[in-house]
């Protein structure tokens, strides 16, 4: 299995990272200039740790990456966190970065596309612009965790999200105590 991490500038880096510890295979990982910043501040992590969870980084910058081109394949892109404003663009057609680029060409060649979501409250345009996406067969899934588990800890709670995220893109894993 061969999948890639976007990480945008919203709150909650910790989704990415923790997607890519627990994916199996091959990772891939792209961060935004702003996600750079906020998940030192977030996580504790410098830059390097978290590059070194993914088999290849590659800047937000550089277009001519693999994940930029509908011929490159690979099983599933993941955008944790995925800001309002990374959505509006991709919604919009905007490919202007690797990480709009590669949602782009993943909406076009109708491969798996999880977005997770982290911004709240939502205004019309930013619910419109996420049923766009959907419509075009993205998963949009709502940082939201359930709390049927009775999570003890942040992580239960990150690890929730996580699990979820990897259902969306029919990954097993047991990252959370499931429904019975």
């Amino acid at each position: 299995m061969k999948t890639a991490v976007a990480i945008t500038g919203a709150s909650g880096s910790i989704y990415g990272v923790r997607l890519l510890q627990r994916l199996p295979g091959e990772k891939m990982l792209i961060v935004s200039k702003t996600a750079k910043k906020i998940i030192p501040a977030e996580t504790g992590m410098s830059m390097e740790e978290v590059y070194g969870l993914a088999h290849e980084v590659y800047e937000d910058d550089d277009l001519f990456a693999p994940p930029s081109s509908g011929s490159f394949r690979y099983d599933c892109l993941f955008v944790a966190p995925c800001s309002e404003s990374s959505v509006g663009k991709f919604a919009n057609g905007i490919a202007d970065t690797l990480i709009s680029r590669a949602v782009s060409v993943r909406i076009k060649e109708r491969g798996r596309l999880v977005l997770v979501i982290r911004e709240t409250p939502k205004s019309q345009i930013m619910l419109e612009n996420e049923l766009k996406l959907a419509r075009c067969g993205a998963v949009v899934l709502d940082a939201n965790p359930g709390f049927y588990s009775v999570p003890k800890t942040v992580d239960d709670i990150v690890d929730f999200v996580v699990g979820r995220a990897m259902d969306s893109a029919g990954i097993d894993n047991d990252m959370f105590l499931r429904w019975k």
